[in-house]
């Protein structure tokens, strides 16, 4: 999947100027109607270090409404999430209905950085992928809105961008040895995201693959693809919910042509028979 991106595309600044604001606009829309319908989304963010997730998630969030919204970055687990099935501190964080959440880093971390640093069995990683496409099967079945990004970048550019933090005093505590370390195994990390992306990317919850290099073109990007995922479910709940009332109505529509035949039909008249009349049975004993 990844040697058919074109990392060299590209937005010119005047065309983002115009296109970016709108979808801002769009997006805050779309975070008040969803919690109007009760529609939780979750926004999965991984890619290579230094391609730009953090940057991205500050700006997608930058005009919602912050009561509607969590962001989580995912570490190392903590010592009681340790001793637990790993899907668990996850499951705890999703959002309720209505709500949205960001993941900075998710649960591939299973087979990503679990993986090339051997910090995980090889049988539990390679079950992992299974286990993350019923996780994932599970929330959008229940109606939520999943989206995936990979935010890709070259070798080469990552190396430009750590050597440009490095020399800026603000930004060069960004740049730890770790990531040096992990700009080495590329070529590990590579293979693994390929196989990641093949096996859970699925049409409940596909991947998107982001084109990194230019920070606009990727930000219109995200944009445009949360959106119509948002605008998708809601259409989707929309039309279950005039099916439900349709198949309401019939079946109201079908009940009441019994009801007014019990309404209008005439009462049966009991008969009451000599043996029940006391005059009678006087008479009868006479003759």
């Amino acid at each position: 999947m990844l040697e058919k991106v074109d990392l060299t595309k590209e937005l010119p600044k005047e065309e983002y100027k115009k296109i970016f604001q709108p979808l801002q606009d769009r997006l805050r829309s779309l975070q008040r109607t969803c919690k109007d319908a009760a529609v939780a989304t979750t926004v999965v963010f991984e890619g290579w270090d230094a391609s730009g997730k953090g940057s991205m998630i500050n700006l997608l969030l930058e005009r919602m409404d912050p009561r509607g919204f969590k962001v989580h970055p995912t570490t190392a687990p903590n010592i009681e999430e340790i001793y637990r099935p790993y899907l668990w501190r996850f499951w705890i964080r999703l959002p309720g209905y209505g709500e949205i959440a960001v993941f900075d880093r998710s649960w591939y971390g299973r087979v990503l950085v679990e993986r090339i640093d051997k910090l995980t069995p090889k049988a539990d990683w390679q079950r992992a992928y299974q286990e993350i496409n019923d996780f994932e099967r599970n929330l959008t079945a229940d109606g939520q809105v999943m989206v995936k990004f990979y935010m890709h970048i070259s070798r080469t550019e990552q190396r430009k961008r750590f050597r440009k933090c490095e020399k800026d005093a603000i930004l060069k505590w960004k740049v730890t040895e770790e990531d040096w370390k992990h700009h080495c195994q590329y070529k590990k990390y590579y293979r693994a995201v390929e196989e990641m992306l093949e096996k859970t990317s699925t049409q409940d919850a596909p991947w998107h693959i982001i084109e990194a290099t230019d920070d606009r073109w990727a930000r219109v990007e995200v944009f445009r693809i949360l959106i119509d995922a948002m605008e998708a479910r809601l259409r989707a709940k929309a039309v279950a919910t005039a099916v439900a009332q349709a198949a309401k109505v019939v079946a109201v529509a079908k009940e009441a042509p019994k009801a007014v035949v019990a309404k209008v039909a005439p009462k049966p008249v009991a008969v009451k028979t000599a043996s029940k009349h006391p005059w009678l049975q006087a008479m009868h004993r006479r003759t």
